[in-house]
């Protein structure tokens, strides 16, 4: 209870700093695709220097793949197949039937590209790398040790390749050994048996959280002449829902990132769909009691791995990098069981979630976590410091030298929370 309480207190504090979502929202709707927006890589803010005496000399990080198509038929097949049924009746709208034509060119375009890396998404990889040596050369001079594995999935090869091909171009010099393997697929992609009773035991939680938010009304009138008839015949919770993640997507493909059919949506249309989404992943990824706050340890394994490899480079002493290629499922519960910028935030009060916790903020195609090793010739205190998609974060540590904090002081809260029970709290209902 203490640590609630604690964590609620933090998060008042950071809740005075943020923009309220709306506003976001119609400063850049975009933001709303949640994990299909696109990668912030415009803008990035000049990082903090170096501490006097000190020099980067290792990077921890896990990425997540970039841009994609879409993961399995039916999010390009339903929209069309719910449009055509209002086209068979004679229903559809002018901006239907347009929408519709759309949408179709859409589905033939993504025949075959199931899930794939995008041409966008492998942009994305190659500014990373570019960007990881701009703003940590002493890393990547003379020969460093670079080892980089991804999932076996392809989409995560791909972005692996593009951004070790980037480092390879910058230093020839550098050693760099590639791997994909079932056999790191514990850390890489855990699938943890404990987590998936908890997560099914939770699905009523967003299941009734959409039927209270989710209202098809004002996109079934834009798309169809007759919203009776729509609303007897059409899906439109479900379309509603669809639809949204077809059109955030559109943003990872250069053919289609500028086809905007954000009009469909309403501003209050695009807030509901987004929380009902931000529900999702904060029960399917969070450190809520209403999984009993273990979900996030399912990535206990990858930030042991962090640690592991953390304590070879500083005994190694050279320069090195640890790259890590994934997915959004774990980046998202890792960066929460970290509490990264507050990502721990624990609550059972899903109606007021928005305003502490927002996952568009963590998981964008092409997401990361760079946790950034410095020396000091004269010996002292490791540093280190954490970036979350390139921006410099906060740590649930003690420092007095934010944004670096000691190694040591972060590897000791890193282990103390590993080695103990998961802090559980009766779900309240």
């Amino acid at each position: 209870m203490r640590r609630i309480l604690l964590t609620l207190m933090l998060a008042v504090v950071t809740i005075a700093s943020q923009a309220d979502v709306k506003q976001e929202f119609r400063q850049d709707v975009k933001l709303s695709a949640g994990n299909y927006r696109a990668y912030p890589d415009t803008d990035l803010p000049r990082l903090t220097p170096s501490p006097e005496g000190y020099h980067p000399f290792f990077i921890n990080h896990y990425g997540r793949h970039g841009s994609r198509w879409l993961i399995g038929k039916r999010l390009y097949n339903f929209p069309v197949e719910q449009l055509e049924t209002g086209e068979k009746a004679g229903k559809l709208t002018k901006r239907g039937a347009e929408v519709l034509a759309i949408l179709r060119e859409l589905r033939a375009s993504a025949q075959g590209r199931d899930g794939e890396l995008s041409d966008i998404g492998a942009e994305q990889h190659q500014g990373i790398a570019r960007r990881m040596v701009e703003n940590f050369p002493e890393v990547w001079q003379g020969d460093p040790i670079v080892r980089a594995r991804s999932t076996t999935v392809i989409r995560c090869i791909l972005s692996m390749q593009n951004e070790v091909d980037v480092l390879k171009s910058l230093n020839p010099d550098m050693h760099i050994y590639t791997d994909a393997s079932k056999a790191e697929m514990f850390y890489m992609n855990y699938d943890d048996p404990v987590v998936k009773p908890l997560r099914k035991q939770a699905y009523h939680y967003f299941e009734d959280y959409k039927a209270r938010h989710i209202k098809p009304q004002r996109l079934l009138k834009k798309l169809f002449t007759d919203v009776k008839w729509a609303e007897k015949n059409i899906k439109g919770q479900d379309l509603m829902i669809d639809l949204f993640d077809v059109v955030g997507n559109m943003q990872s493909h250069h053919q289609w990132e500028n086809v905007n059919l954000y009009d469909l949506y309403s501003l209050e249309d695009v807030c509901d769909v987004w929380r009902y989404n931000n529900v999702r992943w904060y029960i399917f990824s969070g450190e809520t009691p209403l999984t009993q706050c273990r979900v996030d340890f399912i990535e206990a394994h990858l930030l042991r791995s962090f640690i592991e490899d953390g304590d070879r480079a500083i005994a190694h002493g050279g320069n090195s990098a640890s790259l890590r290629f994934g997915h959004e499922s774990v980046v998202l519960p890792l960066v929460c069981l970290m509490g990264i910028n507050g990502a721990d935030y624990q609550t059972t009060d899903l109606e007021t979630l928005d305003r502490h916790w927002q996952s568009y903020k963590i998981f964008p195609m092409a997401c990361n976590v760079q946790m950034v090793y410095y020396r000091n010739a004269d010996g002292g205190d490791i540093l280190v410091k954490v970036l979350l998609n390139e921006h410099e974060a906060t740590l649930p540590v003690k420092t007095d030298m934010a944004p670096y904090y000691r190694w040591k002081d972060v590897r000791d809260y890193y282990m103390d929370k590993l080695t103990r029970e998961p802090f559980i709290q009766p779900v309240i209902q």
